[in-house]
């Protein structure tokens, strides 16, 4: 079946699979970028795959037929070779699938230097990034279509698949953010996540990809029910929060039901700047120097709020 599977990925891939030491573990050059060597890596026989680069994957191949845009008899024949019970599968995952970046997104890593792509590198680098993290988040940028002149930040679940991107004017001229039109109940960054450390919460994907060290987009100002039950669920045994000053209510309320599961809380106060604004440099600065609150201290900003 192996092999099978195989021929139908290199034709569907237009590229000869190379194998890798581990078994039934491939590399395609891969279709979602442009890299001097193959990136696209996938199990043949579990039908797991990921783009090294990109970080697109997933765990069905069908499923990678369809991001490849490849002909439908090669559907057919990936079905004919590993049978209807992996298809029927694949069905279902593809249902809960919906989620594609805009068709107009250009990689802002790769090609070109039109003048709107050179304002959104600018954009980004003025928050603290470089190239390594514009390629790590997989950024964006749309010159057309509905998210014309935005960067594309995309987040990715634990399997490597897309559950949420968001939109951000890199012009400051329109709406600041534009997001696709779904629920919003999804852990952002999941992808990058280690559940076994402490991980840092903040209000937005800029300030996530500024701080860099196992943190979590909120979103907003409130947490997500979803990453609420993660976080209890996986014992994470402390929590660092780090929210605007205006939403210090939002982060006494995050921080008691978090300390009330038995995790440690720290506050990071980032006195009227976002972590975007201070780079990674002074948010290392500022991580290293927050305290861990207890009960006594929570109680008195309950009572007397963030004075």
């Amino acid at each position: 079946m192996s092999q099978l599977v195989i021929n139908i990925l290199d034709k569907a891939l237009k590229s000869k699979g190379q194998s890798l030491k581990k078994t039934n573990e491939y590399m395609w050059w891969s279709p979602f970028i442009s890299h001097h060597k193959p990136k696209l890596q996938v199990n043949v026989q579990t039908g797991k795959w990921h783009c090294w680069v990109s970080n697109q994957g997933g765990h069905n191949l069908f499923q990678l037929l369809k991001q490849v845009g490849a002909d439908r008899t090669l559907y057919k024949e990936l079905s004919d070779a590993v049978g209807t019970t992996y298809y029927s599968s694949d069905k279902k995952d593809d249902k809960q699938t919906t989620l594609n970046l805009p068709k107009e997104a250009k990689p802002l890593w790769n090609g070109g230097d039109s003048v709107q792509k050179l304002h959104a590198l600018k954009f980004v680098m003025e928050r603290g990034l470089d190239m390594s993290d514009i390629i790590r988040y997989n950024l964006h940028y749309c010159l057309s279509g509905l998210y014309q002149n935005r960067i594309i930040i995309p987040s990715y679940d634990s399997d490597g698949q897309l559950n949420y991107f968001v939109g951000r004017d890199f012009y400051k001229g329109g709406m600041k953010y534009k997001n696709p039109p779904v629920q919003k109940d999804i852990i952002g960054f999941d992808l990058y996540v280690n559940w076994d450390e402490p991980i840092i919460l903040c209000e937005g994907v800029f300030d996530a990809m500024a701080i860099k060290n196992n943190s979590i987009p909120l979103f907003g100002k409130t947490i997500l029910p979803k990453l609420a039950r993660k976080i209890v669920e996986k014992k994470v045994s402390h929590v660092t929060i780090c929210l605007d000053d205006d939403a210090f209510g939002d982060a006494v309320k995050i921080a008691s039901n978090f300390m009330d599961n038995g995790i440690r809380v720290n506050f990071v106060k980032l006195k009227g700047k976002d972590p975007s604004d201070l780079g990674y440099k002074n948010m290392i600065t500022h991580l290293n120097t927050s305290t861990e609150v207890n009960f006594k201290e929570l109680m008195k900003m309950r009572i007397y709020g963030n004075k």
